[in-house]
């Protein structure tokens, strides 16, 4: 079997709702992000996933990935990992898009970085750590984390720069698969979320 990699986006915060760039700051689920992360549980235990027996759990130890993974009903098998923190945005953690073109007129995370924060480069190679390891042994993985360190993860897995991730949007509680297709990386499903209208 070649090894997939199931990417969960936490459930709604207060900044994800706002569009405030949420690093490092341990930032707690709304109400809306729980129930969301219910209701992606429910999905991931149901057919065709039944639980995803033997795969393989990680979670970023942020409160809104970990509460996201508990919820979900996976708690108990998960394992916290660092590498699967958010981006460390520096100087331009807790504002808005808007906010930092105010002053950087023309910004673009995936090509001019942030100051005082995680580099590009820096954040490719935890990426790239997580690739490897989805890819070491012959089972599913399921990983808990944040929007920009998931996109990065996609990018990676194809075998792209960084810079793809500033292509793909992922909503909160959004479910993705990195998988296969005729022998090469590819995106089985990206940024879904109909669990939580269904």
């Amino acid at each position: 079997m070649a090894p997939r990699i199931l990417l969960a986006r936490h459930g709604q915060t207060e900044w994800s709702q706002a569009g405030r760039h949420t690093g490092r700051t341990d930032v707690p689920l709304l109400e809306e992000g729980r129930r969301g992360a219910k209701l992606l549980g429910e999905r991931l235990h149901r057919a065709p996933l039944d639980g995803l027996p033997g795969a393989e759990v990680r979670t970023s130890p942020l409160s809104r990935a970990r509460e996201t993974c508990e919820l979900a009903g996976f708690g108990d098998r998960a394992t916290l990992w660092d590498t699967l923190m958010e981006c460390d945005y520096g100087a331009y953690e807790g504002l808005t898009p808007a906010e930092i073109q105010a002053v950087r007129p023309g910004w673009l995370m995936w090509r001019d970085g942030v100051p005082e924060g995680e580099t590009l480069e820096q954040i490719s190679a935890r990426a790239d750590e997580v690739v490897a390891w989805a890819r070491s042994a012959d089972r599913d993985v399921l990983v808990f984390a944040h929007g920009h360190v998931l996109r990065s993860i996609a990018a990676r897995w194809l075998g792209l720069g960084i810079d793809f991730a500033a292509r793909v949007r992922l909503n909160p509680t959004s479910l993705s698969v990195l998988g296969w297709a005729y022998g090469e990386p590819a995106i089985e499903s990206w940024n879904d979320t109909g669990h939580l209208t269904a």
